[in-house]
């Protein structure tokens, strides 16, 4: 993770003099939807702002500025009983204020310098306390007579935008189908670097319109190989879909758990714990098929580049559906908002698709796009593009190189990489 250089003394934290404007903006950085504890202490309630008690928690806040200049800095926060002191930091130098008062009330911290356009981070912890806890921090200020500077960072939390803000920006990878054709297979390769596979990732390879496939990270020591179809009936809670829209499992894979799935949307789910590998490069294979019925069979196969084998996942009916492949695509999330403060990467690779006469197609272009998060301006931490022979999308850990959105991107062709499979000795239905 990257901070903008700059020092830090009591009180002071300057580098340089810039020209100022006569009037300061200022801006309340919510310590709710804007900070973390990279150490120590467990997540408690953020309505009011964030408790510091744990003698060995570090919370630390990010917000981005758009230019250099000078800024002052201090916190909003209150003591509810006794007395405290407080160490802020940045770039490895320190500062410490005593604090204390049970209501809310702004301490200053003291002068920053901006070298750059970007992320600055500060980072809290207590020193001494004589009540229950440190303090309770509603609020990082944050001041400047620079000109026409601004600030991003999540400003509130409208649409329970503390939650998808820490969560970070989600960005996607759409990839055009041939016209006049219809879609029965989409094949594509995933690879993680290593050290870019933090708890709380997603990387889905094969999305399409009516569900998703990829791979997780659920914690330090489970990972899991991910498939779901949304039903036709639009709902969060499984429970409220008809008898006559809900996605039937219609086979699984050995090991492979088949249940549902809400939250956002609801489905069938079909989810295979297996120990994937960052830096090994994964292949990915779905079919969409309707039944002539009126409903679309879906199935995923799973395996590692240079290996023979496929492990079916799971088909799924999904009723009042009659369609091949639509909406082709690839995304990169963060589910734990607690861990948003962290990187992730994910390389996108090979993508073909076959048609109903058994034709393969190469895609080679992709549109890189994002969430409200991204779209909205409340994290700007988000990258996608070109890497190699591969497409690239990159988000969480507040860097700096960020990349345009609604943009699209070619990537070299792989012609000597076309799938070769044996459609009929897949495992089916």
């Amino acid at each position: 993770m990257r901070a903008i250089a700059s020092t830090i003394v009591p009180f002071l934290f300057s580098i340089a003099t810039l020209a100022v404007s006569a009037e300061p903006v200022s801006w309340q950085v919510p310590m709710a939807g804007n900070s973390y504890f990279v150490q120590g202490s467990p997540e408690r309630g953020r309505s009011e702002g964030v408790r510091l008690q744990d003698p060995a928690a570090m919370l630390s806040t990010w917000f981005h500025v758009d230019r250099p200049g000078e800024l002052d800095l201090a916190l909003r926060l209150r003591v509810p009983d006794g007395k405290s002191t407080l160490k802020a930091s940045l770039a490895g130098k320190a500062v410490e204020i005593a604090v204390e008062g049970p209501e809310f009330h702004v301490v200053p911290l003291g002068k920053l310098q901006a070298d750059a356009a970007g992320y600055l981070r500060v980072d809290f912890s207590g020193v001494a306390k004589s009540g229950a806890v440190f303090a309770e921090i509603s609020d990082l200020v944050v001041s400047t007579k620079t000109p026409e500077m601004k600030a991003s960072f999540v400003r509130d939390n409208k649409g329970s935008m503390f939650y998808w803000g820490r969560r970070g920006p989600s960005v996607h990878l759409g990839y055009p189908l041939p016209k006049g054709k219809n879609i029965e297979y989409a094949y594509s390769e995933l690879t993680v670097p290593k050290g870019e596979d933090a708890i709380g990732s997603y990387f889905m390879a094969n999305g399409f319109g009516q569900g998703y496939f990829g791979i997780q990270v659920k914690s330090e020591t489970e990972r899991w190989v991910l498939f779901s179809v949304w039903s036709p009936h639009s709902t969060d809670r499984p429970s409220e879909i008809p008898e006559d829209s809900r996605v039937i499992l219609l086979k699984k894979g050995a090991e492979v758990r088949g249940g549902e799935f809400g939250g956002e949307g609801s489905g069938g789910q079909s989810i295979l714990v297996y120990p994937w590998k960052a830096d090994t490069t994964y292949r990915f294979l779905t079919s969409v098929k309707p039944d002539g019925q009126g409903n679309t069979t879906y199935t995923a196969w799973f395996g590692e580049v240079g290996k023979a084998e496929w492990k079916l996942i799971a088909s799924f009916k999904r009723p009042k559906t009659d369609t091949h492949l639509t909406g082709f695509h690839s995304f990169l999330e963060n589910f734990y908002d607690q861990k948003g403060y962290l990187g992730r990467r994910s390389l996108h690779g090979n993508q073909w698709v076959c048609d109903t006469e058994g034709t393969w197609h190469e895609i080679t272009t992709a549109r890189f796009t994002g969430d409200g998060t991204a779209g909205g301006g409340h994290r700007l931490d988000y990258a996608g593009g070109v890497s190699g022979s591969s497409f690239f999308m990159r988000n969480g850990g507040y860097f700096n190189e960020r990349v345009a959105l609604n943009q699209l991107f070619t990537r070299p062709g792989t012609p000597d990489r076309k799938p070769e499979i044996d459609f009929g000795a897949l495992e089916r239905p």
